[in-house]
């Protein structure tokens, strides 16, 4: 299940969505996020689908590698979609026990289920195709504006970064712990509810002192070369617009036009 979670891992290749500055796919997951959320209908969701689908091979990542990080979601996915299901008021289906389905609750489940499933496999296209230095540099870059309201963009791009990088090092972390607590015969797989937190507590302890390890070696390494933050700090390698990102600006906006103007004849 641990080796399933994609979610800030940077699959290497080399591909357009590679080589494109930061800032134009931060900019574009956003665009896609908020287009995702304003299809209201079958016809705008197919296309917000058809594109991600062409990005996605665009970007030479597995589609396997990426659908294989929605297994470790599958609950969540199911309980947002029973939520939908069962407390949105409209014409009644059909009722069992306690709970009534109307037709406004399954279509509210269904776009639900469909839209968390896209927009997980869409964002995170997002840090598989970026490094965390590229998009600790997109973020600030793309924030700098704030910087004249006296915003630390410097350190909440840092921070995320930091989180980002951290991810995939504490998933291979906790492999290794639930091997080691498996080998002297802790059982992480049988039993009720309550019996399964409880079988956590050998694992989720020594993460934790693993974790805080991990940030007070990282703090004195960041105070041992004198790091004091973004000011005064330069780049080694400057973000520089290419054609190519500009030609993939002009594609942003064009299918937002296109989406816009479909929504609108719909």
């Amino acid at each position: 299940m641990l080796r399933e979670i994609t979610l800030g891992q940077y699959y290497p290749a080399k591909s357009v969505l590679h080589t494109l500055d930061p800032r134009v796919k931060l900019f574009s997951t956003l665009i896609f996020i908020i287009t995702l959320f304003s299809a209201n209908n079958a016809i705008l969701f197919a296309f917000v689908l058809i594109t991600l689908f062409g990005i996605i091979k665009l970007s030479h990542v597995p589609f396997s590698f990426m659908v294989r990080g929605l297994r470790s979601i599958v609950v969540l996915l199911v309980i947002a979609g029973l939520f939908n299901m069962f407390l949105t008021p409209g014409k009644e289906l059909f009722s069992f026990w306690i709970f009534s389905v109307s037709d406004v609750g399954l279509k509210n489940a269904a776009y639900m289920t469909a839209r968390m499933v896209i927009l997980i496999v869409g964002t995170s296209l997002l840090t598989l195709t970026t490094t965390p230095n590229q998009l600790t540099d997109g973020l600030e870059k793309s924030m700098g504006f704030l910087k004249k309201i006296r915003f630390p963009v410097h350190e909440i791009a840092m921070m995320m970064s930091i989180a980002l990088r951290f991810i995939p090092i504490l998933i291979e972390e906790t492999d290794k712990i639930m091997k080691a607590q498996m080998a002297r015969g802790a059982d992480f797989e049988t039993g009720g509810l309550i019996k399964k937190a409880k079988n956590m507590v050998p694992l989720l302890v020594p993460l934790f002192m693993s974790a805080f390890r991990r940030a007070l070696d990282l703090s004195y390494a960041m105070e041992a070369r004198c790091y004091n933050g973004g000011e005064g700090r330069t780049k080694m390698r400057p973000l520089k617009y290419s054609s190519l990102d500009q030609r993939a600006y002009i594609c942003i906006v064009a299918f937002i036009i296109v989406f816009y103007v479909a929504k609108g004849l719909l």
